[in-house]
């Protein structure tokens, strides 16, 4: 087989350049691999999806066992990305709406333009939403939630996959979302006993979990661990879930 190295779409943004590139993996048996760098810097890769998967199943499993099964969930999601936290919010039958909120209009359109994988069910599924925007920003405006359409929508879950982690940002001006103030602002936008999930790439972080439960009711850090393909080590991620008071 002939190794593959396409870049389906390179575009300048506020933030840098982002490109989409799709190859195959002479070392994983020519595995297909989609891969999002933003200027030299990876940001995601098809390999690597197990944490940003859990931190869907995770937070929806808590958001059921607080509301029933028989709720009908209205979630967001901060960061698009390749899709697979949203996708796996999209398998749970109970989800009625869901508003994936991006900052980078590229990204929402290799969704829309079935560019990548999961395109095609995000964006035949009328249930899902595609919001080009800031999310730190929708997160600190007082009195409204993340949709424009319904201005005073709670949301059952807030589930963010957009930094690395709390101390390790994509953009600096996202710090303000980290802070005290920054959560509080969040939590007003969520139902009282509901979830904000976040995924983080580093091992739990006590001062972060503090900073969380000096505003949220409590705190769980699961520890997300899956197999380095390259290296057949272990890996580890976080995610962080707390449930409104």
């Amino acid at each position: 087989m002939q190794p593959i190295f396409e870049e389906i779409d390179f575009q300048h943004t506020t933030l840098g350049d982002i490109s989409l590139r799709r190859r195959s993996e002479p070392r994983l048996d020519n595995v297909i691999i989609y891969e999002v760098k933003l200027n030299e810097e990876f940001l995601m890769s098809s390999l690597f999806t197990e944490a940003e998967i859990q931190l869907s199943l995770l937070g929806l499993k808590q958001v059921q066992n607080t509301f029933g099964d028989s709720e009908e969930l209205d979630i967001i999601v901060g960061g698009l990305g390749l899709g697979y936290t949203a996708a796996t919010v999209l398998d749970n039958p109970a989800v009625i709406s869901l508003n994936v909120i991006d900052v980078m209009q590229p990204v929402i359109n290799w969704h829309q333009q079935k560019l990548v994988p999961l395109g095609e069910k995000l964006t035949n599924d009328a249930r899902c939403k595609l919001t080009h925007a800031d999310f730190y920003q929708l997160a600190r405006l007082e009195n409204t939630g993340f949709n424009n359409e319904i201005p005073n929508q709670l949301a059952h879950a807030v589930l963010l996959d957009i930094d690395h982690s709390p101390s390790h940002l994509l953009n600096e001006s996202n710090a303000s979302f980290y802070t005290k103030a920054g959560l509080e602002s969040l939590a007003k936008k969520i139902y009282s006993k509901g979830i904000f999930g976040l995924w983080s790439n580093e091992l739990p972080d006590q001062d972060f979990i503090e900073l969380l439960n000096s505003v949220f009711e409590s705190t769980q850090a699961h520890i997300v661990k899956f197999t380095n393909p390259y290296t057949q080590e272990e890996s580890i991620n976080t995610v962080y879930l707390s449930n409104t008071h």
